[in-house]
């Protein structure tokens, strides 16, 4: 009896021993797909940074500070918008409006004659597009709706929603997964202000 335990034990070991090899040599297709999933969303990020730098969205979106070389943009508060404690322009603004012209002093707040508009919050914050699903960007880009709602107003200037509407869907899908990968600022940005003739008119 033992001589048959001791038999069937060498048996066993040995097929082990013979199929380790092969086991070894397998490729882990659940590693490789986590590996491959999570490589397609870093070139998706990276892609969506590069669109939103050359696309320019920090120009009007990243606040300002002044430095000994000028007004710089202010990455600490990177596409938080028109800081909440920043009053507007400090121009007349019928003056302004009557002529046609756009002003703005900062590139976060532009007086013109559609009233004031103030650049958005784009962070991951619940005050930016924190709660925004895709397709309220897809939304806000194609149609050019605040929030990315149908029922809501139109985008105000100095916004080209009307040119970003033309990017890919994949661009889009990037850009939107960028911002979302954001830091969050909190940033409530003003409300925008109806030009001054029609709020005299109420």
């Amino acid at each position: 009896m033992k001589t048959i335990l001791v038999i069937t034990s060498l048996v066993i070991f040995s097929f082990i021993m013979f199929l380790s090899p092969f086991s070894k040599g397998r490729p882990d297709t659940k590693q490789a797909s986590f590996d491959t999933m999570l490589q397609g969303d870093k070139e998706q990020l990276k892609l969506g940074e590069h669109l939103v730098t050359i696309a320019a969205c920090h120009d009007c979106h990243t606040p300002k500070k002044m430095t000994d070389k000028g007004m710089e943009m202010d990455f600490s508060r990177a596409l938080s918008g028109h800081p909440a404690t920043l009053p507007p322009p400090d121009v007349n603004r019928e003056e302004v409006e009557k002529k046609g012209l756009v002003v703005t002093q900062t590139l976060t707040a532009w007086v013109g004659p559609w009233g004031i508009s103030y650049a958005a919050n784009l962070t991951s914050d619940e005050t930016g597009i924190g709660n925004w699903t895709e397709k309220h960007f897809f939304t806000a880009i194609r149609q050019g709706k605040h929030k990315g709602l149908e029922t809501s107003r139109m985008l105000l200037p100095p916004m080209p929603w009307d040119m970003y509407k033309n990017m890919t869907d994949e661009e889009l899908r990037a850009v939107f997964a960028y911002l979302k990968s954001t830091k969050p600022i909190k940033n409530v940005v003003p409300a925008p202000q109806p030009p001054v003739a029609a709020a005299e008119r109420k």
